[in-house]
């Protein structure tokens, strides 16, 4: 029997030509009975023995330590010394840039490692309870790369880091007594072959292996239903649902059965479809269909409802989940659409990978509820709709909870050549395609995940010319493809930008925040200029370290801003000021179809040049001044005071400028106060008051005019506008002013 994984990036293919060939739909009435298919699945996730090796084939004759998967080497008990120590060319040649390292510092050919170990083999024993005819391992995730043996015998490799591997077990599996399992890793990016992309980060220090999703054998009779896409169709009420069927026994006439009913309900909410369909052996059958959804129930992250497409045949059964939801850009609006109508995106990046290195992400990552903290209760205190999943992707099961709990996803393959472009020079273009394809295939049902991501800054004309038309007719929903720095592949594309407008600012003063006031839009176009809709998922932040140290990069900045001297709260604080007030002003001029700040989560390691917002990530305690007023910054009623004069002199009338957005579909009414108090929370000194009215989706400027305090000081300047019975109001804006005499 041939190696499943052979198998699956040929029905890729398959599937490309389908796509393009507009496949009907099969219709008719069954001449055989109704399907009653079952499958058997066993999960692998748990513990499992793991050991060190040098050669590719030597599995190792005793394992002396325990791994859980899914999870990652360094969790290993005991440990392995040295496990996450490996440096790829790209950061070394950063660090030299940094002067963090000397120019004479060896980057290796591609990378460089301390480590004597090339791979890690886990074992892992399992029983099945009954016997089928075929049986499928999925290892959802593992890095780098990964090769299986069941029983001694060698069943298949997987290259990719970022996709799932499918292993067909049939002809080795011990159907009546113990199967022993045996999956090797790369114990680093090193140990693949160097035309595979293993992830490239010129900022991530270390890289840890491991199998990081989970693990199941599936057990089932013909024929199998390979793979099931449900592609909305919003104007139509109704989805269309292809299915792949691969037959491993004899011809057979099967009959296909589909319907769609509510998540975690019985309600059967679609028709039921029922199909006769001839297999020859060994045959590969996509079976395309549109199912109607009457008055169907939209997806968006405030109402994130989900269905179910139940496929069965008389060997198999496979429940599908789904959202009725469609996302695309208007690229002569340059706005992000969801479900037809404009919809504007706030959030932030989660860099999971990087997080992964850090010594306290330990088993979080792979808990439930802290997951769901993390894409569910702190994004809606925050006031996020949004997150891009940054330099690689995630378990499933976060794309799960994202479905769950209403997340746009901006999904990002681990692809930043950045200022190192030679990386993917050696990468071959089909190995990126084929990676790309099941990126696709893994994913494409997931509601949260809105634009696939193909590249971080990175400007690659592999990407754009070859690699993304190669793979983007395979998402029957047509989602738009954000390219990096490259021009956008398609006519629907957005694009990415990331406008570091004061944060490589040559020299002091840094961060003068009165550039803004005569600013419109981005002095600063990192990627290719384009008339497309954009989504700014970077800008300025003054990362600093969890104990308030500035990373290396921008302890210059804070020195010149709060001095050498300054504590870590008066870092916190200026920090948290200033990130708000440029999210306010991203919003506030409407230039981008989304407004995502760097980094939500992150790690905390000796040479980070970034670093996430928490106090504690175990917990998932923010910085509380953070907290206090980024919060305000990302509410669907934006506030941005248009001024950013450190002085006023007293006893002044000044002519201020508010400028206010509103991101709902409703007219905003409510009253606006602006005042000066000597503090933050203080008794206001002076203040006036207007009514304010702005349409649904627009924005409106007021101008008001306030007299500064009479006595010089130290005060803040507030501009609050009460929305009534809205759960998040009133917003906050701040300016901190000097007035002198």
């Amino acid at each position: 029997m041939e190696e499943f994984k052979t198998t699956r990036r040929d029905f890729a293919k398959i599937l490309v030509g389908s796509a393009a060939a507009g496949l009907p739909v099969i219709a008719g009435e069954p001449t055989v009975p109704p399907p009653s298919g079952h499958r058997e699945i066993i999960s692998l996730d748990g513990e499992w023995k793991i050991e060190e090796g040098i050669d590719p084939d030597a599995i190792p004759a005793n394992f002396g330590r325990t791994v859980p998967v899914p999870g990652l080497a360094h969790l290993a008990n005991p440990t392995f010394p040295g496990v996450d120590e490996y440096e790829n060319r790209e950061y070394v040649l950063n660090m030299i840039d940094f002067g963090l390292m000397p120019k004479s510092a060896d980057t290796g050919a591609l990378g460089r490692t301390s480590q004597k170990r090339n791979y890690f083999w886990y074992q892992k024993s399992f029983t099945v309870p009954t016997k089928k005819q075929v049986a499928i391992l999925r290892i959802n995730k593992a890095q780098f790369g990964t090769a299986v043996w069941l029983n001694g015998k060698k069943i298949g490799e997987h290259l990719g880091c970022f996709t799932r591997g499918h292993f067909n077990l049939t002809d080795a599996i011990n159907w009546e007594g113990e199967n022993d399992l045996l999956v090797r890793i790369g114990a680093h990016p090193g140990a693949l072959p160097t035309w595979v992309p293993a992830g490239t980060d010129q900022e991530k220090p270390v890289w840890t292996a491991g199998i990081y999703d989970c693990v199941s054998v599936h057990l089932c009779d013909n024929p199998v239903i390979e793979l099931v896409q449900a592609a909305p169709q919003i104007g139509s009420s109704s989805v269309i649902v292809q299915t792949t069927l691969h037959n491993y026994g004899a011809a057979t006439d099967v009959a296909l059965m589909q319907c769609i009913k509510s998540w975690k309900g019985h309600d059967f909410e679609g028709r039921t479809l029922l199909n006769q369909v001839h297999l020859v052996q060994g045959e590969l059958k996509i079976v395309t269909r549109t199912i109607p959804i009457p008055n169907a129930n939209l997806w968006s992250p405030e109402n994130p409802y989900l269905y179910v497409v139940e496929s069965s045949t008389s060997g198999d059964h496979v429940s599908t989940r789904f959202g009725m939801r469609e996302f695309r850009f208007d690229n002569v609006a340059r706005r992000a659409m969801l479900n037809g109508k404009p919809y504007f995106m706030r959030g932030a990046n989660i860099t999971l990978h990087r997080f992964l290195g850090d010594p306290l992400s330990k088993q979080h990552p792979w808990e439930e509820a802290w997951v769901r903290k993390v894409l569910g209760e702190i994004p809606r205190r925050m006031n996020w709709n949004s997150m891009r999943i940054c330099i690689g992707p995630a378990p499933e099961m976060w794309l799960d909870i994202a479905d769950e709990v209403g997340l746009l996803l901006q999904y990002e393959y681990a692809i930043w050549s950045g200022i190192y472009p030679w990386r993917h020079e050696l990468w071959k273009t089909d190995e990126l395609i084929d990676e790309f394809k099941e990126y696709v295939e893994d994913n494409c049902n997931h509601p949260s995940v809105a634009i696939w991501d193909a590249s971080n800054e990175t400007r690659d004309d592999t990407l754009r010319e070859k690699v993304i038309p190669a793979v983007r007719t395979l998402d029957l929903s047509n989602r738009p493809w954000d390219n990096g720095y490259s021009m956008p592949q398609g006519p629907g594309d957005g694009y990415e930008d990331h406008p570091y407008i004061f944060s490589f600012a040559g020299a002091p003063p840094y961060y003068d925040m009165r550039a803004l006031e005569n600013m419109e839009g981005p002095p600063i176009r990192n990627a290719a200029a384009s008339g497309h809709a954009a989504i700014l998922n970077e800008y300025d932040t003054l990362f600093l370290k969890r104990d308030g140290t500035p990373v290396f990069w921008t302890r210059k900045f804070f020195d010149d801003l709060v001095g050498p001297d300054a504590s870590a709260d008066q870092r916190f604080a200026l920090r948290a000021y200033l990130l708000a007030g440029l999210t306010e002003f991203w919003r506030a001029f409407r230039y981008y179809a989304g407004v995502l700040y760097l980094a939500y989560l992150d790690a905390d390691l000796q040479h980070s040049v970034t670093c996430d917002n928490f106090s504690n990530p175990e917990t998932l305690e923010f910085q509380p001044h953070y907290e206090e007023y980024v919060r305000e910054a990302f509410k669907p009623l934006g506030v941005y005071i248009d001024s950013w004069k450190p002085k006023l002199p007293a006893s002044q009338s000044q002519r201020i400028h508010v400028m206010m957005v509103n991101d709902e579909y409703e007219t905003a009414r409510g009253h606006l106060t602006l005042t000066f108090s000597p503090t933050a929370g203080g008794a206001a000194t002076s203040s006036v008051e207007t009514q304010f009215e702005i349409p649904p989706l627009g924005q409106m400027t007021y101008v008001l005019n306030l007299q500064t305090p009479a006595k010089p000081g130290a005060c803040v300047l507030s501009a609050t506008a009460v929305w009534p019975n809205k759960r998040w109001s009133p917003t906050i804006s701040r300016r901190n002013v000097t007035v002198v005499s």
